[in-house]
């Protein structure tokens, strides 16, 4: 059932991606709240029988509409008879698709929680006659302390801007700045920052980066094993190395926004419609175009890391 619920496309708050469904009671239905030490929020979501009983009906009335059963016209069937061939799993998982966004997106209301990604869904009991129950883990975006990270991060600037004797001092100092190691910088940044990360998002970006990784191999032509023996690595050694990589880049991208609404780094609409106009090709023109919010983020995300290279 797990894989079933997967494949109702929930967003972060409940919303359904790609489609909608007609409003369930969702005020009755129940939900507890479970907060971890790393900030992974589970909810375990409980669904009356009642509202599942008034769900199925609701579906079965839809099926009803457009069954074509032999000697009616369509939609004309008697519910009775329509109901004996219908398919009871199918009916189960239409209603799980109405049921399931309502009920989290009443649970994310309940407890007042801001989740940043989407649920992953766990169905622990789905039978007839009986309350539904399902658990939906998410996470918030979490608590940053920048521990004094400037005067870090202006140590190792700082050798960037050391003038040579005898040398011209604009020219050196230009080139020692274009030498200063960035990667250092981005080191002593996680290393300065304190950041618990849920493992649910870890989770997700090592699944995002082991997917990218098996489309890469595949253009090769080349099979899983086929790679995994070329690098003399196993399964489990990709995951571990993605789980560190992932950990890493996540603590990044959320210290990076701290230090961008501390500092009130902001980008403009001329900025945007800049980096619009300078796409490479009228597709990537067209990309931008439909994702202003993600290219802000970038152009955002850019300008902190440019201030911290002048620190």
């Amino acid at each position: 059932m797990a894989k079933l619920a997967d494949a109702h496309g929930l967003g972060p708050c409940g919303e359904t991606l790609g489609g909608s469904s007609p409003l369930i009671r969702t005020k009755y239905m129940n939900s507890v709240i479970e907060k971890q030490e790393d900030g992974t929020i589970i909810l375990n979501i409980t669904i009356p029988s009642k509202i599942v009983k008034d769900a199925t009906e609701i579906v079965l009335e839809e099926v009803v509409k457009s069954a074509d059963v032999a000697g009616f016209r369509k939609g004309k069937a008697p519910k009775k008879i329509v109901q004996e061939k219908v398919n009871k799993e199918k009916v189960k998982e239409e209603v799980l698709k109405k049921l399931l966004p309502q009920a989290y997106a009443q649970a994310v209301k309940d407890h007042s929680i801001k989740p940043i990604i989407n649920p992953r869904i766990h169905v622990e009991l789905l039978e007839d006659d009986k309350d539904w129950k399902f658990t939906a883990s998410t996470c918030e975006a979490p608590q940053v302390d920048l521990n004094g990270y400037k005067e870090n991060i202006k140590k190792i600037t700082a050798k960037a801007k050391i003038i040579i004797p005898g040398k011209e001092p604009f020219g050196v100092a230009q080139d020692k700045e274009k030498e200063t190691n960035f990667e250092e910088i981005m080191t002593e940044l996680q290393k300065s920052v304190s950041i618990k990360v849920s493992k649910i998002i870890v989770e997700q970006e090592v699944e995002r980066l082991l997917a990218q990784t098996l489309d890469e191999i595949k253009k090769l032509g080349l099979t899983l094993d086929q790679y995994l023996a070329s690098t003399q690595k196993a399964v489990e050694d990709l995951k571990k190395e993605y789980e560190v990589k992932a950990t890493n880049d996540i603590k990044l991208e959320f210290a990076l926004s701290k230090i961008a609404e501390e500092e009130k780094i902001i980008v403009g609409e001329n900025e945007i419609e800049d980096a619009i106009k300078n796409a490479k090709d009228e597709n990537e023109r067209k990309g931008l175009e439909a994702n202003k919010y993600l290219l802000a983020s970038i152009i955002r995300q850019q300008k902190t890391l440019d201030f911290l290279k002048k620190l």
